[in-house]
């Protein structure tokens, strides 16, 4: 496979971990064969020319990684330029000093590729974990991000706030590589996000799972917006997708193939959420019409996908998560080669400056 120019959005891939039963077999694989896959994923995406390798964070039995640093360390050490982010890192329950330490060791360890994606999480596993309240939600992260930017611009931190000790003159080691780590802020959908992230200054990535797209651009506004009038420079305001995503030679073919395993994704996802919804196929044709945000079919529908949702947000990285609901390695495999080839080089051409 060619290797692709660094011009135009980047394009890469990333992974929750989850670990479903394949419908079609019943088989469930387990962590140590989940973990192992994701690390060959990498390995094929950086191989690809891909731009960017994502790792999620959870703290439940049916996902495989519970510290994207640790998953991330070990792509670092079998992969040569592909960048390394967390995706994403549970920012309200994690201590920043920690994660800082941990991503700063990543990036001397990739020769300067890491970086953080910040969230809230979709699960709350982790907050009676870590001895966190529920009701300091936004609280939380709000503080912990004010401590993770500072952390990350000086060596020295003095600090105080309502949720971990205060720092005096604390020595912040090792430092990374890169004079400051790029530090994204993963957004679901609410204008109090977005707003957040514009204030920070930091990167914004949307979570499109479904639906019109047009529905984001406000966010991305108002992000924008709320970035200048704090006095950040449009360069740092950056704009990322995420979404799910499954290629195959023709949209139909990608359709009947992906069904029954996103089917499935979202039965064990709301099983999770306490929901006992099922998706019928009249749901996902809806969700995977040419208008939506869902990333399935043919390698030119997802480029027109891909275009059409630069055209409303010009954002400068798409993610594509490929690999749910219990599909298996293989198919991975197909998805990641489809994009790298028959994606991403008409998608770098159409968005370079």
């Amino acid at each position: 496979m060619s290797t692709i120019e660094h011009n135009g959005i980047e394009i890469g891939i990333y992974t929750l971990a989850d670990i479903g039963p394949d419908p079609l077999t019943g088989k469930t694989i387990t962590a140590h064969q989940r973990v192992k896959e994701i690390i060959e994923a990498a390995k094929l995406a950086d191989g690809a020319g891909l731009d960017v390798f994502g790792v999620g964070e959870h703290h439940r039995l049916d996902y495989a990684v519970s510290s994207p640093a640790v998953i991330l360390s070990a792509i670092a050490q079998v992969t040569e330029r592909i960048r390394l982010t967390s995706t994403t890192s549970v920012l309200s329950t994690l201590d920043p000093v920690r994660l800082f330490e941990d991503f700063a060791t990543l990036d001397l360890l990739s020769d300067g590729r890491a970086e953080i994606l910040a969230g809230r999480g979709a699960f709350i596993e982790s907050f009676p974990l870590f001895g966190y309240s529920t009701n300091d939600y936004d609280e939380l992260f709000t503080e912990h991000m004010d401590l993770l930017l500072k952390l990350n611009k000086n060596e020295k931190v003095t600090w105080s706030g309502n949720f971990r000790p205060s720092l005096r003159n604390a020595e912040i080691s090792p430092r990374p590589l890169q004079e400051q780590m790029p530090i994204w802020i993963g957004v679901g959908g609410t204008p109090e996000s977005a707003v957040r992230a514009g204030r920070f200054g930091v990167g914004m990535a949307l979570a499109i799972l479904g639906g019109n797209p047009l529905r984001f651009k406000p966010l991305v506004d108002i992000y924008r917006k709320s970035g200048l009038e704090a006095g950040h420079s449009p360069e740092v305001l950056k704009v990322g997708v995420t979404g799910h995503t499954f290629l195959a030679n023709t949209t139909q073919q990608a359709k009947d193939e992906f069904f029954p395993y996103y089917s499935n994704y979202w039965s064990y996802v709301n099983r999770q959420r306490g929901m006992g919804t099922r998706m019928s196929r009249d749901d996902f044709e809806n969700m995977a019409s040419p208008n939506t945000a869902l990333f399935v079919g043919s390698p030119q529908q997802i480029v027109e996908k891909i275009l059409r949702q630069h055209e409303l947000f010009g954002h400068t990285r798409f993610l594509a998560q490929v690999d749910i609901g219990g599909l298996p390695y293989n198919k991975v495999v197909k998805n990641i080669e489809l994009i790298a080839t028959e994606v991403a080089p008409v998608v770098k051409k159409a968005t370079s400056k």
